[in-house]
């Protein structure tokens, strides 16, 4: 049995997205990317970029579940609600399309992939590219976080 999960890190600036498939218990890459929105566009067009942008993406790559990083609270206030704003923009997109979404915050997904809720971004990009036999490091940081909440969601709940 085979299920396509799609990580997703929300921000306002950059959206990461990572496409993840699940075949007889072995991981494999489909695709990954970010969705970048220009600081020089008004608050509103570049919300609705993301969900044009995301809506484009589960249209290509169809995945039967998805995963979205939670938030975590910030001291820069104005940063952690524009994400926050991002991230409904993505969970109503992905609603919209009839796609279970579930959520991790960072320290599950770090936990879930390195075995450590305390890894650095580097050393879970280095499992990233373990687990999906990678010959480098996926870049930029956005994608690679996407990629790790997507095998995070895979491990925490298996194949059904």
């Amino acid at each position: 049995m085979k299920k396509r999960v799609i990580g997703i890190d929300p921000g306002l600036a950059n959206t990461g997205f990572g496409v993840v498939d699940v075949v007889a218990g072995r991981l494999r890459l489909v695709s990954y990317g970010v969705i970048e929105t220009p600081s020089t566009e008004s608050h509103e067009v570049r919300l609705l970029a993301i969900y044009n942008r995301l809506l484009a993406v589960l249209d290509e790559f169809r995945p039967d579940e998805a995963e979205i990083e939670a938030l975590y609270f910030s001291r820069n206030s104005s940063s952690a609600l524009a994400v926050a704003e991002a991230k409904g923009v993505i969970s109503l997109c992905v609603a919209q399309q009839g796609i279970p979404l579930f959520e991790y915050t960072p320290n599950q997904i770090k936990s879930a992939v390195t075995g450590t809720a305390a890894a650095d971004k580097e050393t879970v990009e280095q499992y990233v590219k373990i687990l999906l036999n990678l010959k480098v490091e996926p870049k930029p940081d956005h994608a690679a976080d996407a990629l790790a909440g997507a095998i995070t969601h895979i491990h925490t709940t298996g194949v059904r």
